[in-house]
C-alpha cells in the first residue's frame, strides 16, 4: 500500500524461519542466493534478534526482519538499543517487526505489565522514535507518557547516530485497535496467517485504509502478510505438509483472537470445536477438524510451482510475502526455497 498500488509483478516473497541456529545460517545463506525477498525471525523458543544477528553475519543484501518479536517483554529503551545495533550490524536491513502477544505470556513468562494493548503499543512506538531521534539528531530525550517514561540519555549511553535512516517499524495486528494502531503510527501491518483473502479485502482494507485517512497519513506502507504454505517436491512431501498446516489452522482456530475470521465465513463452529481440543490436550488430532475448503482458504497447497503461482494470485494486493511453515520437515522448508527462487522479480 505505497500509495500507487501493488508492484505490477505482485508481492516481493520471502521466508518465515521458525527453526534453530543450527539451520539459520545456512538457510538464511539459502533465502539470499535464490533472490528471496526477506528473511524474517519469529520468536519463539529462541531470541529472535540473536537470531538475525547470526543471520546479518552470513547475508549481504536480503531483508531481515523479526516476525514478529514480543514488544512488550521488553522495554522501549532495551529494544531501541538492540534494534539500533541490529541495523548498524546489517548495514540498514532490519525490520523491527513488533506484535504484543496475549496477556497470559507477557504477564506470566516474562513478568511484564499488561494493560490497554493497542494504547500501550501507540506508545511505545512513539518512545522508540523518540530514543531514536535522540540519538540520530541530538535531541533532548524527554519522553514521557501513560506506560513509559524515558528522560535520561547521558552523552555516554547514547550509540550515536547511524549512517542511515532507523528501522522500519511494522506492526502485527488483528483486530481493529491494533489495525488502526499500525496504520497511524508504523511503518507497515503484518497480517496473521490465519487472515483469509476475503477477510483481508472486504475488511482489513478498508480499516487501514480509513484509519490511515483519519490520521493524515499518505506515504509509503507496507502491507505484509504471513503465509501458511503446504509444500514438497513430492505427494508424500505434500502431504505431510498438508497434515501440519491443518494441526497449525486448528490450532489458531482455536484462540478468540481470530474468532472473527472465522465468523466472517461462517465457521464459528470450528472454533469451539478446536477451542474444546486444545482444552482436553488433543492437540495431535486437532488438523481432523479442518476440512479441505478452510485448508484452502488459509492455506496455498501445492508443489513449488503451483504455490508460487498461488502466492502470486492470493497476495496481489499486498507488498511483502512471508511464507511460514512452523513445525515443519526440512523437506518442506526445502520445497519454500524452491518457491522463493520461482518468486523471484
Amino acid at each position: 500500500m505505497n500509495g500507487s498500488g501493488p508492484p505490477a509483478l505482485g508481492p516481493v516473497v520471502g521466508l518465515g524461519f521458525h527453526g534453530s541456529l543450527d539451520t539459520l545460517r545456512a538457510t538464511a545463506a539459502e533465502v539470499e542466493e535464490v533472490g528471496g525477498g526477506g528473511f524474517f525471525v519469529s520468536e519463539a523458543d529462541h531470541d529472535a534478534f540473536v537470531m538475525l544477528g547470526a543471520a546479518a553475519e552470513h547475508t549481504r543484501q536480503v531483508t531481515l526482519g523479526t516476525a514478529v518479536a514480543i514488544a512488550f517483554a521488553r522495554t522501549p529503551m532495551s529494544l531501541a538499543y538492540t534494534a539500533h545495533d541490529l541495523q548498524r550490524l546489517s548495514g540498514g536491513r532490519l525490520v523491527l517487526g513488533l506484535g504484543t502477544q496475549i496477556a497470559p505470556h507477557v504477564v506470566k513468562r516474562f513478568g511484564m505489565p499488561w494493560s490497554r494493548p493497542a494504547a500501550r503499543m501507540r506508545e511505545y512506538v512513539a518512545a522508540l522514535h523518540a530514543i531514536w531521534d535522540c540519538w540520530q539528531h541530538g535531541t533532548k530525550l524527554g519522553f514521557e507518557g501513560d506506560f513509559y517514561t524515558h528522560t535520561l540519555m547521558p552523552q555516554a549511553f547514547s550509540p550515536g547516530p547511524l549512517d542511515g535512516p532507523v528501522p522500519e517499524i511494522w506492526i502485527a495486528g488483528v483486530g481493529p485497535k491494533m489495525v488502526e494502531v499500525a496504520a497511524q503510527v508504523a511503518d507497515g501491518l503484518f497480517l496473521h496467517p490465519m487472515t483469509s483473502a476475503d477477510y483481508r479485502d472486504r475488511v482489513m482494507l478498508p480499516s487501514v485504509a480509513a484509519a490511515r485517512a483519519a490520521a493524515g497519513r499518505a506515504g509509503p506502507f507496507t502491507l505484509a502478510a504471513m503465509a501458511m504454505v503446504a509444500t514438497g517436491r513430492t505427494d508424500e512431501e505434500i502431504a505431510a505438509s498438508v497434515a501440519v498446516t491443518k494441526r497449525q489452522i486448528a490450532f489458531y482456530a482455536s484462540t478468540p483472537a481470530y474468532l472473527p475470521v472465522l465468523a466472517h465465513h461462517g465457521w464459528e463452529e470450528l472454533h469451539h470445536a478446536a477451542h474444546e481440543g486444545m482444552r482436553r490436550g488433543d492437540y495431535l488430532t486437532l488438523g481432523e477438524l479442518v476440512d479441505d475448503e478452510v485448508l484452502h482458504t488459509f492455506a496455498v497447497v501445492g508443489d513449488p510451482a503451483q504455490v508460487a503461482a498461488g502466492v502470486r494470485a492470493r497476495y496481489r494486493p499486498v507488498d511483502q510475502v512471508i511464507l511460514t511453515l512452523p513445525f515443519q520437515e526440512r523437506a518442506a522448508r526445502a520445497a519454500a526455497i524452491e518457491v522463493l527462487a520461482l518468486s523471484r522479480h
